[in-house]
């Protein structure tokens, strides 16, 4: 059975570099899954799955407004495209709005309606893998602390950042080609370590402080300006 490892990684500034052969221009077709062209692609390419910000995180209305729950859904969102630092980026969606949003900054976009989160996320890392990617590391939009993500990259297994609560899964980088599942929703951590159990991969356990930080109700919301600190 192949042995977890644990490891905690620093901070560091990052710059949003967009990828090699991306049009910035504002996206203004229609979101289909129509098949999509994408420029050759080698090692690893990071993975965001992005909802419409005017639907994203309604469990926090008790605390923001609609606006108030866009805004901080866009700032989260752009943290996270900028953690990527100079890895090309791909963002799985189904709304126009987060379409251009993405072209803006950069990202190639993966429309993948319909499908929910895990199959959208299955669809875009086998559509990165036929173009040439040989891992995708998978970050969710709303890590109001993430920082530089590219030091998980590179394993050879399956990397996994599990929440603060060690239930659900923050950051995923796989091999393509691996066959991996995905089991997002709660309890999600467990079930993505069994499915590298089951494919005999190695992998990895990393709790870094500012990754494992999400926000899906209103606690999770930070407080300060600074970093949570790992205690």
């Amino acid at each position: 059975e192949p042995a977890p490892m644990t490891a905690t990684l620093s901070s560091m500034d990052v710059t949003l570099r967009p990828g090699p052969g991306h049009d910035p221009s504002p996206y203004t077709e229609r979101v289909n899954a129509a098949p999509v062209r994408l420029p050759p692609l080698s090692g690893c390419v990071v993975l965001i799955p992005v909802k419409a910000f005017g639907a994203a995180k309604a469990r926090l209305a008790p605390t923001l407004d609609a606006a108030g729950r866009d805004a901080l859904a866009r700032a989260m969102a752009d943290g996270v495209l900028a953690a990527a630092g100079v890895l090309p980026v791909a963002v799985v969606c189904d709304d126009p709005e987060v379409a251009r949003w993405a072209m803006l900054h950069g990202a190639m976009v993966l429309p993948e309606p319909g499908r929910g989160l895990n199959g959208a996320v299955e669809a875009g890392v086998e559509r990165l893998g036929a173009a040439g990617a040989t891992e995708v590391l998978v970050a969710h939009a709303d890590l109001p602390f993430a920082h530089d993500v590219t030091q998980l990259a590179g394993f050879g297994g399956v990397t996994l950042v599990p929440d603060r609560r060690d239930d659900g899964t923050n950051v995923v980088c796989v091999p393509t080609g691996a066959g991996f599942r995905f089991h997002y929703g709660p309890g999600s951590f467990p079930r993505h370590r069994a499915e590298a159990k089951r494919l005999g991969l190695a992998y990895r356990v990393v709790r870094d402080p500012e990754l494992t930080w999400d926000v899906d109700v209103p606690e999770d919301i930070p407080a300060g300006l600074g970093p949570p600190v790992s205690g």
